[in-house]
């Protein structure tokens, strides 16, 4: 079995996976969002100080595992450096006392690999990644042959629905109040600007239309004096613009490429909008859109340990003293994942 950890953000999570078929044998995950939800946002030191607990609570969980352990793996990048190395010295302690070797797992990987929990592997596959921190389109060969095709140039989507449920006073985390609240309103009241409509850039960019929502707000005399329908009104605007502008940049890339898989992972798939625009996308370019079940679509220990395992098989193991938390790195269209 392979015990992993996770701690890239604000949640804790640990999740034991078996080795001979992928089976998911222990899950469990700390959400760290009432802590949060005050500030309007992750802060990072408080995030830090709350997988100190949270994490060794877990661990406790997963002991009757550790006999039975042939690795341990962990989130190492990308994430927050305050609360990655909470998850890496976790890990390096524990290999260590059991004399296991360590797996180091990039948070994005782990994503794309949450379509495999308890499945086999299945590639090659293009995968759109929504997440609080990115937005990118990923051309998957292989376990070892990763390359993004398109990125944003600024605003990641799940940050962007988190900053604008703070300008329009909803609270936190922003993606699940903002698609409550637009099944509710009316998409055409408010004209928000498609970014990058007329522009050949095959790329994302949602600055522009995040401060469109804050004129907005502003014209509408400010958050405290929005009524109800105002909110859900601008709520839908917002939801579906962003829908809008993902499926104009996606379907330049279906419309060509051959692979016939596409998949739509991160903490934003769980926006159940957004994914039947792509079914239907999918559908009209003939392609069949791979989806990521709600438990597993935010961050999660499962998803980094089904990477692991195919990691494990891949023979990388690596000993504590190797593995540290890994080097901030632009991640732009071209290079590999």
């Amino acid at each position: 079995m392979i015990l992993s950890i996770e701690s890239s953000c604000d949640d804790s999570s640990i999740a034991v996976t078996r080795i001979e078929d992928a089976k998911l044998l222990f899950h469990k995950k700390i959400s760290q969002e009432t802590e949060h939800a005050h500030y309007g946002g992750v802060v990072p030191e408080l995030a830090s100080r709350l997988h100190a607990v949270a994490l060794p609570r877990l661990l406790e969980e997963a002991k009757p595992y550790f006999d039975s352990l042939k690795a341990v793996a962990v989130t190492n990048e990308p994430g927050l450096g305050v609360t990655l190395l909470e998850g890496i010295a976790m890990a390096k302690t524990l290999a260590t006392f059991l004399h296991l070797p360590l797996i180091p797992v990039h948070h994005l990987k782990g994503h794309i690999y949450s379509l495999f929990i308890e499945k086999p592997t299945r590639f090659p596959m293009l995968v759109l990644l929504l997440s609080g921190g990115h937005t990118m389109i990923v051309e998957v060969h292989s376990f070892e042959d990763m390359r993004i095709l398109a990125t944003t140039m600024d605003d990641s989507v799940g940050e962007s629905f988190d900053k604008v449920a703070k300008m329009m006073g909803l609270g936190y985390p922003g993606g699940p109040i903002i698609e409550a609240l637009a099944k509710k309103g009316d998409a055409t009241r408010f004209a928000l600007p498609v970014p990058l409509q007329n522009s050949p850039l095959i790329a994302f960019s949602l600055s522009g239309l995040k401060n469109a929502v804050r004129l907005t707000v502003e014209k509408l005399g400010g958050k405290e004096a929005m009524n109800e329908q105002d909110k859900r009104d601008l709520a839908a605007s917002f939801q579906a613009t962003v829908t809008k502008h993902l499926l104009q940049k996606s379907k330049k890339i279906l419309a060509k490429h051959p692979f016939k898989d596409v998949a739509v992972v991160g903490g934003v798939a769980a926006n159940a909008y957004i994914k039947e625009a792509f079914e239907n996308l999918c559908t009209q370019y003939g392609k069949t859109l791979h989806t990521v079940p709600l438990a597993f679509c935010s961050d999660n220990a499962a998803m980094i340990g089904r990477y692991a395992l195919d990691a494990y098989r891949h023979g990388i193991r690596r000993t504590p003293e190797e593995v540290t938390m890994g080097t901030t790195r632009k991640l732009q269209p071209g290079s590999a994942l």
